[in-house]
């Protein structure tokens, strides 16, 4: 239900016949739908909000070999102060124009705030393997990707090793005059991915279904190279007994060289 609402959108987007404020206006309807559906999903809900701050950079090194990194801070609930902050860079293979493979590593350390006592620091370390897709409809650039994860995870009293998939959807959609390759310009971004417990979810929250997080953004293309970003995150997080639902804001670079 979640992906189709997704590709839904995608497809309206895509439709030029239609004028633009149609298609905002129609964008915005979706949203909302899919937000009060996925809320009506998760009972027992705690409600956050936060802060992201998010950078991703993709470097060729030639035509087949290439680098990939990201760096994020995400605040605590109310946007009291950093609770974690994620590296996480890869070797990237790029099979042909519209396709690349990354292995990678990630770092995520989770600073608690512990009411009454000293503040605690828990690590997650990750070994990962991704897939990408793009493809366009017209103007819209869409991206498919997969990701496997095998988790270390230090839970305090023992360690845990769990692996995760993950299938993530983005959509940028030039606002401006029509473009063979978009290269400068405002966008609107639409994305969505969802997480899947694949081994151990016993240990973690005793799902298959992890958590979704839906994404609509404002964007501005600089050059071929540069995007900036900002935009709101809904996060709804499956828990063991309560879910999480986060309200985020987000602002992204994204720099490709």
């Amino acid at each position: 239900m979640i992906r189709s609402l997704f590709l839904y959108q995608f497809l309206y987007f895509s439709d030029l016949d239609e004028p633009t404020d149609m298609r905002m206006k129609q964008f915005g309807f979706t949203l909302a739908l899919f937000l009060f559906l996925g809320s009506q999903a998760f009972s027992q809900t705690t409600q956050q909000t936060s802060g992201w701050l998010f950078l991703l950079n993709s470097t060729k090194f030639s035509d087949k070999w290439g680098m990939h990194l990201d760096v994020q801070l995400r605040s605590h609930d109310d946007l009291d102060g950093v609770k974690n902050f994620l590296f996480r860079p890869g070797v990237t293979y790029y099979i042909n124009k519209n396709s690349n493979a990354t292995l990678g590593y990630l770092l995520a350390s989770t600073f608690h705030k512990v009411e009454g006592a000293a503040d605690r620091h828990t690590a997650e370390h990750r070994i990962w393997e991704q897939y990408i897709i793009t493809h366009k409809i017209k103007t819209l650039n869409l991206q498919h990707r997969f990701r496997l994860e095998q988790r270390f995870i230090d839970a305090g009293a023992e360690d845990i090793f769990a692996q995760r998939l993950r299938y993530f959807i983005r959509g940028v959609l030039p606002l401006g005059e029509a473009q063979e390759t978009f290269t400068k310009g405002a966008f609107v971004a639409l994305q969505n991915e969802l997480f899947f417990n694949i081994q151990n979810r016993s240990k973690l929250n005793d799902h298959f279904f992890d958590q979704n997080r839906a994404y609509a953004a404002l964007g501005y293309r600089f050059s071929k190279k540069v995007d900036v970003e900002a935009g709101y995150m809904n996060q709804m997080i499956k828990g063991a007994s309560n879910n999480t639902m986060n309200n985020i804001v987000q602002l992204a670079l994204y720099t490709r060289f």
